[in-house]
């Protein structure tokens, strides 16, 4: 495959530097992108000159997420085996960056959605800065948080992932170290002096790694209204058994308090495709208990699901609604909690009905380090 300028590398000895460079469509991966990365990470992995990657983004962005467009345009123009070989490619990017065994440092300045949390999140180190804004916002578009969410997600503090899973909740900087997404925080203006630091020490050690960020890093306040405050609400409410219960359980909460952050998460809900909130919300409960392959195996089959478009053709709905026409007023089908079925709910769990398709493969890994070894 010939190398595109959509990602660029950046080599300093032992180090490497990966940047995504597609800052006017605020690098959102394209098919071509995550390829090139599977590329990329696959052979430095075997590389023993290569002791660690940087990871970054041109511009005011990191990642904003997939490039959900494109895909949905190809799907309706080849089908939605298109798609799925999109998915199948991000996915088994985003197996290798968890399992990986040399130290992968994201530097996470502005946006880091969707398809960019799956490219940085599971890396050994996520710097976040003063511009970091976090967010899972696919049940807006008749999607599911994916690329391995429901494995990080659920092991945020309490009922927070299901909180920012189903609300598509923004994070800042700040409230990304407090709930343990970022590992780091290092100040705007001393991010490219940590960059250089980084690449001076030119080692794979991620202790000594560990050491140079914690030089630049610092530990910054969390804003006065931070939904990280709201901990225990979010607890008594996400920790619900269902999506009804968690919108009923918000409910009884705001007709106790005037409270514009509990109005926000309602009306966010409301807004939401009923049939994502629902698998949403059962894929982060099973994430719980799974290592992260399963949940990416799971999570493919819930893609493919959503994508074939049998049950539900939300996604195609919230693309129009979101990003092509920006009407912002999808009509989903089925419109309403209630109508969801838990057997509709349980397809998007199953192996698909199609001779042709199958379970993601993912790749056999071997010499782990003991932290890759601990999310199997």
């Amino acid at each position: 495959m010939a190398p595109t300028n959509q990602v660029l590398v950046k080599e300093s000895s032992n180090v490497r530097t990966i940047i995504l460079n597609r800052p006017k469509q605020l690098n959102a991966l394209s098919l071509e992108m995550v390829s090139r990365l599977l590329e990329l990470f696959r052979a430095y992995e075997e590389d023993p000159s290569v002791k660690m990657i940087i990871m970054k983004g041109e511009g005011r962005a990191f990642c904003a997420g997939g490039d959900v467009a494109a895909v949905v345009n190809d799907i309706n123009k080849g089908g939605w085996k298109v798609g799925a070989d999109f998915f199948s490619k991000e996915f088994t990017l985003n197996y290798l960056m968890a399992t990986y065994t040399k130290p992968q440092v994201s530097l996470l300045r502005g946006i880091v959605m969707g398809g960019g949390a799956g490219a940085s999140m599971h890396g050994r180190f996520r710097v976040a800065t003063d511009n970091s804004v976090f967010a899972m916002p696919e049940t807006a578009l008749g999607l599911f948080p994916d690329v391995g969410a429901s494995y990080y997600l659920s092991r945020l503090p309490g009922f927070f992932g299901e909180y920012v899973g189903l609300t598509g909740a923004r994070l800042d900087g700040a409230e990304m170290l407090a709930c343990g997404l970022a590992t780091h925080f290092v100040p705007l203006e001393r991010l490219s002096l940590l960059e250089d630091a980084l690449c001076e020490a030119n080692t794979g050690d991620p202790i000594i790694i560990s050491n140079i960020i914690g030089k630049y890093a610092t530990t910054p306040k969390l804003k006065e209204y931070s939904q990280y405050f709201r901990l225990k609400t979010i607890e008594r409410c996400f920790s619900r058994r269902t999506v009804e219960d968690i919108i009923s359980a918000l409910e009884k909460e705001a007709s106790r308090s005037m409270d514009d952050w509990i109005s926000w998460t309602i009306d966010s809900i409301k807004k939401a495709s009923p049939t994502s909130l629902k698998i949403s919300l059962r894929s982060i409960r099973e994430g719980r208990l799974e290592g992260v392959g399963q949940c990416l195996i799971r999570e493919y089959r819930m893609v493919c699901c959503v994508i074939q478009g049998e049950f539900s053709r939300d996604v195609f709905e919230g693309c129009r609604a979101l990003l092509l026409d920006k009407d912002k007023n999808p009509k989903w089908e089925p419109s309403k909690l209630e109508k969801v079925s838990d057997r509709m709910v349980d397809c998007y769990f199953e192996a698909l009905n199609d001779k042709d398709w199958e379970d993601l493969k993912l790749p056999a890994r071997s010499n782990l380090p003991a932290y890759a070894i601990s999310k199997l």
